[in-house]
């Protein structure tokens, strides 16, 4: 069993995208996470220390996505995910990441993965 811890609306800048005018300067993403974890632990112990501590991820997602200079958002996805999974102890992760302004007639673009550990 396991419950979702989740992150609504991170933004994020990053060096990323396939066109010339967009490898200039960083661009804010959006980051919509849900991530599963197992709360009872936390909830028993009501320490931090036993949680998916959000801000953690947060501020791992920013740090992260700041030093990459992918050109393809599906990349980014992709290696957020395997980081969430892989240093936050999260069973699956649900990640959407949107660019606005990358399409002149659309709020925003980008993708949606989902993935498990293991």
């Amino acid at each position: 069993m396991d419950d979702t811890v989740f992150i609504e609306g991170l933004r994020i800048d990053a060096l990323i995208g396939v066109h010339e005018w967009e490898r200039h300067a960083p661009r804010p993403l959006l980051l919509d996470i849900e991530m599963g974890f197992d709360n009872r632990v936390p909830a028993a112990s009501d320490r931090l220390a036993d949680t998916l501590d959000y801000d953690a991820v947060s501020t791992r997602l920013a740090a992260y996505a700041a030093q990459t200079g992918f050109q393809l958002v599906e990349t980014l996805a992709e290696r957020c995910a395997a980081l969430i999974l892989d240093e936050f102890g999260a069973t699956r992760v649900r990640l959407k990441v949107s660019k606005p302004g990358a399409v002149e007639r659309a709020a925003a673009v980008g993708v949606v993965i989902q993935r498990r550990r293991g």
